[in-house]
């Protein structure tokens, strides 16, 4: 973590450039949470490269900005994609972003993905809010020299995920009638889907779905001393005994059309905290 603090000022200052207003949340609009952005009151659009030490996203369907504004009331950063271990980036650039939101002031972190969905009680197109996670991706962002300003030697995990966020998201959801389960995620690092053996496993392991992003981000951010929410949409199942080769268009579709229901649950918990 040398340098990182001094990293993070230099990509702060520049932030500050376009926009001085001081966030309350952090929101990494993953698959599943593109169509929030265009709900933000935008003040400010920062392309990624030209924020310093912000690696650039190369996934499909992640537009690589930062958008500054407030929604239900509330002044808030979003990242519009995020990166992946996969691309070829370290775990303590994946997770940059997350300390700059932390450094601008924000307390919360909201985070969404797309994931394979492994419970047979799941259903594709469903919500699962993140109860807990499993870390099978080799690798830590907090590997190295720790830097006390920026957290905690050894950051307790015993409840990364927020309870009462947890708690309020699942109530949005039965008040809003769409299917929504509190759940495990394991994040393994891609970019390869998982054979058949795999998916035994992991759900052996105590997963109920599978993706390949948001754990670095939520460790970090534990370490940062923020609250945390996680939403998952369910796009595929993957099921090994009625396993059926993936088709990634199918499943941007049913993140797209799952869309909806997770923008209800992140208004909805904005407006409570607002």
């Amino acid at each position: 973590m040398r340098d990182l603090a001094h990293h993070v000022e230099q990509a702060v200052e520049v932030i500050h450039n376009h926009w001085t207003v001081k966030p309350k949340v952090g929101i990494i609009l993953g698959t599943g949470l593109g169509s929030v952005a265009g709900k933000i009151a935008t003040e400010a659009t920062i392309d990624y490269s030209t924020i310093p030490h912000f690696p650039c996203s190369t996934a499909v369907s992640h537009a690589g900005q930062l958008v500054c504004g407030t929604l239900c009331g509330i002044p808030l950063l979003a990242m519009e994609g995020r990166f992946h271990a996969y691309e070829g980036y370290s775990y303590q650039q994946i997770t940059f972003p997350v300390r700059v939101m932390k450094a601008m002031g924000c307390g919360t972190l909201i985070v969404s993905n797309a994931c394979g969905g492994m419970n047979p009680q799941y259903s594709g197109g469903d919500i699962m809010v993140i109860e807990d996670h499993i870390n099978l991706m080799n690798g830590n962002p907090l590997f190295g020299v720790n830097d006390d300003s920026l957290g905690p030697r050894f950051p307790d995990m015993c409840r990364p995920y927020d309870p009462e966020l947890i708690e309020q998201s699942l109530e949005i959801a039965r008040r809003e009638n769409f299917a929504a389960h509190k759940g495990v995620y394991v994040a393994v690092t891609g970019p390869n889907l998982e054979t058949r053996a795999e998916y035994r496993f992991l759900r052996m392991i105590g997963a109920d779905v599978v993706g390949m992003s948001t754990v670095p981000e939520v460790i970090v951010a534990v370490h940062a001393g923020l609250r945390v929410l996680g939403l998952s949409i369910v796009t595929d199942m993957c099921l090994p005994d009625a396993l059926e080769p993936a088709d990634i268009d199918s499943i941007l579709a049913t993140a797209a059309d799952a869309e909806p229901k997770l923008a209800k649950i992140v208004l909805g918990v904005l407006e409570k905290m607002a």
